[in-house]
């Protein structure tokens, strides 16, 4: 893989958002599971797991299907992580 500063800012979001939920498990312990609309118990990192793993299927899908920019990528990856998080 080529290290470009655009992969260098994708993996330090993701270890951005890792440090963010320590710090938030750490200020609010109990991140007790919950059930949400998929039926399943989730928890806050299960919860950022799947969000981050749709938006690499959204970014891929929108690569296939309409190409660079992906700035709108990004914007429907922050809607659906916002919906995980509030729903599943």
């Amino acid at each position: 893989m080529a290290w470009t500063w655009q992969s260098a800012i994708f993996f330090g979001f993701i270890a951005c958002c890792l440090i963010a939920m320590s710090i938030w498990e750490r200020l609010s312990p109990g991140g007790n599971p919950r059930d949400g609309v998929l039926g399943l118990q989730t928890t806050r990192g299960d919860r950022l797991f799947i969000s981050l793993l749709g938006s690499a299927f959204i970014h891929l899908g929108w690569l296939g299907i309409i190409g660079q920019p992906l700035w709108g990528a990004v914007a429907v990856s922050f809607i659906y992580a916002v919906l995980v998080f509030n729903f599943v």
